[in-house]
């Protein structure tokens, strides 16, 4: 079976190269150094000390084979290939609310580099499967949880 492609934005490169750079450099040493503080507590049965720096340890080496998993497998997402034309990852999208009238506007990445919070939504996210490809001025009809939501797309840029 083939990895997953992973798109990332140059941003979204450096930031997951920084957090993997992070894990292996500082986070690796801090745990190591903790558990043998743990191990210097005696009895590693029953220390609590010893069992959460091995748990700490074992999410640290989990999260470094992902990270490196993930830029194995990454197709970067560079400024100029992004068409504003048609919604692509890259795109940053302006949407009206047919119901409401609001207003969003939504920057599409790959699923790595998805945060709600920021307003970047995953290309796999039901709002950015539904505007992929799509363009300006076109209807779209998304189905959440509460329902189904329709947008206008008001204007694509990168």
């Amino acid at each position: 079976m083939s990895e997953k492609e992973v798109i990332l934005t140059p941003e979204g490169l450096k930031k997951l190269e920084e957090e993997l750079e992070n894990l292996k450099s500082v986070k690796r040493r801090e745990v190591a150094e903790r558990i043998k503080i743990a191990i210097g507590y005696g009895d590693i049965s029953e220390n609590s000390e010893y069992e959460d720096a091995k748990n700490e340890q074992a999410f640290i080496e989990g999260r470094i084979i992902t990270l490196e998993k993930m830029l194995r497998n990454a197709r970067i997402i560079n400024n100029d290939e992004v068409d504003i034309n048609t919604v692509s990852v890259g795109s940053i999208v302006t949407l009206k609310d047919l119901e409401f009238g609001d207003f969003v506007e939504y920057n599409i990445v790959g699923t790595a580099e998805s945060d709600p919070f920021q307003n970047k939504i995953s290309n796999e996210s039901p709002v950015g499967k539904a505007i992929l490809g799509k363009t300006k001025g076109s209807n779209v009809e998304v189905s959440v949880p509460a329902g189904i939501i329709q947008y206008q797309i008001i204007d694509i840029k990168k």
